[in-house]
């Protein structure tokens, strides 16, 4: 039997998509976006059906544990839009740790973690809701090291600041870039290791 490659991609996750091929839900997925994917692929870090940006999807499935289950934790930097403008009482709340409900319905305190109010960034696509520039909001950088379920949407609405749109741009040093929603980049096996900051084992 022949011994084809592992192939490696990176997405624009559009909004109102599922980071999966198969859903018993009547939900936007993978599939329906314009591309041929190779049998064997799956998502690596999902994105809730409302987050947008980057995703990983490879058919080499020691990757997920490589990069999300090892004793090493990889930086993950999202651009977040949230109702109101946020205090500086409030990035450091952010920044220090804040409660959440966590999955069994645990109180967590979040690690410390990077945030900053940002510019409306510039280079975004647009959204498929409408988001009235004139509402007061802020935009916010966050990086951390975690991800647990919805974790950034819960830590802003920890400091009453409801998250209305949420964009990952970034896995350690691979960028989401210019990529449009719904568009697919395939990347060489050696430059998306080194990229991630992981080692490939099977070299």
């Amino acid at each position: 039997m022949a011994v084809y490659p592992h192939r490696y991609f990176i997405i624009n996750k559009p909004y109102n998509i599922v980071s999966q091929f198969v859903s018993k839900e009547d939900v936007g997925l993978l599939g329906d976006i314009d591309f041929k994917f190779p049998e064997g692929i799956h998502a690596i870090g999902r994105l809730d059906s409302k987050s947008e940006g980057l995703l990983i999807l490879t058919t080499n499935k020691r990757v997920t544990k490589l990069l999300f289950e090892g004793k090493t934790l990889h930086r993950r930097t999202y651009l977040v839009r949230v109702k109101n403008v946020v205090t500086p009482e409030g990035l450091e709340q952010l920044r220090t740790g804040v409660f959440i409900r966590i999955k069994g319905g645990v109180d967590y305190m979040t690690p410390p973690c990077e945030v900053h109010i940002i510019e409306e960034p510039k280079n975004l696509f647009s959204h498929q809701l409408e988001l009235r520039d004139y509402v007061p909001h802020s935009w916010l950088q966050i990086s951390l090291y975690e991800g647990k379920f919805h974790q950034v949407r819960k830590m802003v609405s920890a400091i009453r600041h409801p998250c209305k749109r949420l964009v990952r741009v970034s896995i350690e040093d691979l960028e989401l870039g210019d990529i449009e929603p719904g568009r697919v980049k395939e990347m060489e096996e050696e430059e998306f290791f080194r990229l991630l900051k992981i080692k490939n084992w099977d070299k």
